[in-house]
């Protein structure tokens, strides 16, 4: 019996997104391990998704009051806890901290079944099309704060 799962993922109730991803060979460097870069990749995918999960179109905030919305990565702390492998199913979970003025702080996790993997904290940077710092429409922070 196979599982189901939504390609985008699922928002809990408190506003949590989670993305099951598999590791496929790609994803490994000659120690059979994951690459430690392709992490990034994985929340970055959950990053995504979270946002198609709140129902938020990233094209549609590239062109938001004619001055446009994008979310750039600021910082990012990561705890490498330990490896996954090819094969392995991954799960990551993307909380938002905090969200409001031109910045919002996500904690990310991801993890092969209850075995905690990677620990991450984000710090985004709202910005417009000329990179220049824009507030977090109020609206756009609740979703996010799971207050939507």
């Amino acid at each position: 019996m196979t599982e189901a799962f939504s390609l985008s993922g699922e928002l809990a109730a408190d506003g949590s997104h989670t993305l099951t991803q598999r590791v496929y060979y790609e994803d490994t460097d000659f120690s059979g391990f994951v690459y430690h870069a392709r992490y990034l990749h994985f929340m970055e995918r959950a990053r995504t998704d979270y946002l198609r999960c709140l129902g938020v179109e990233q094209s549609a905030l590239h062109q938001m009051d004619g001055e446009g919305l994008m979310f750039v990565v600021h910082r990012m702390e990561i705890d490498f806890k330990s490896p996954a492998r090819m094969d392995n199913v991954l799960t990551i979970e993307t909380v938002t901290e905090k969200a409001g003025g031109a910045k919002m702080v996500l904690n990310q996790k991801i993890l092969r079944g209850e075995t905690l993997l990677i620990g991450a904290k984000v710090v985004i940077a709202v910005v417009n099309a000329s990179g220049r710092p824009r507030r977090l429409p109020e609206t756009l922070a609740k979703a996010f704060l799971g207050e939507a």
